[in-house]
């Protein structure tokens, strides 16, 4: 009779276990990397500057192409296809790009769709803000030093930031509907995070060098070694 009593919390007790491991998150893992400058590196091209020297400087070097140790390439957008099923609630923090020195602070941004990027201005000048876009709204506006100019991007879409007033100052804003993108860093490195196992297509955009695709398969445990190469060889 005992035995018989039992079997019944038995059977919820195996049924409760069952149903917290179908519902334990599935394994992920990070894809790794560098992208780096295929073939030799170019030479470095200087930029003459006649305006508002005692900030910009009388020349700087152009950022429209920056490689690090090992000929890795800063700056580059790299990103995989959302997974089926995937569920993200992005950050409402602000996303910050200033204006330093006459150049943007960083280059190249992120943000989530819906997400704003405040544009902030260091420099003791007047800067503008001028984008160029298709999904979005354009905007150009003025902006003196300490003002901070907030902008929502509401559609995916990389976005590019122009200042009319220093023609060599560029930027970009990648907005995005997923977590599955990164910018390279300073020598080339990357790091995408908690991609779901499977297989994907690995993207990467540079605004000097177009955009190169790589096959990439993500187990359980983080992939590393991935490298990317662009540009010449």
């Amino acid at each position: 009779m005992r035995s018989s009593a039992r079997r019944p919390a038995c059977v919820v007790g195996l049924a409760v276990i069952v149903c917290l491991l179908s519902a334990a998150p599935a394994p992920a893992a990070s894809i790794k990397g560098a992208v780096i400058y295929a073939g030799p590196a170019p030479e470095k091209k200087m930029i003459p500057i006649n305006i508002d020297q005692y900030v910009c400087g009388k020349s700087r070097e152009a950022e429209d192409l920056v490689l690090g140790a090992n000929r890795g390439i800063r700056w580059a957008v790299v990103s995989v296809q959302p997974p089926p099923g995937n569920k993200w609630e992005p950050s409402t923090t602000p996303v910050q790009m200033d204006q330093q020195g006459c150049v943007y602070a960083p280059r190249v941004v992120i943000v989530p769709v819906g997400g704003t990027v405040e544009f902030l201005n260091s420099d003791p000048l007047l800067h503008n803000l001028h984008s160029a876009s298709t999904e979005n709204p354009t905007f150009n506006r003025t902006q003196p030093k300490g003002r901070t100019i907030p902008v929502i991007f509401k559609k995916a879409e990389t976005v590019r930031v122009d200042c009319d007033l220093h023609t060599w100052m560029r930027a970009w804003v990648v907005a995005t509907d997923h977590p599955f993108i990164a910018v390279s860093g300073p020598a080339g490195e990357f790091a995408i995070d908690n991609v779901p196992p499977g297989k994907y297509t690995l993207k990467i955009w540079q605004e000097a060098l177009g955009t190169v695709s790589r096959e990439v398969t993500v187990g359980d445990k983080d992939t590393t070694g991935v490298t990317v190469e662009m540009g010449k060889k």
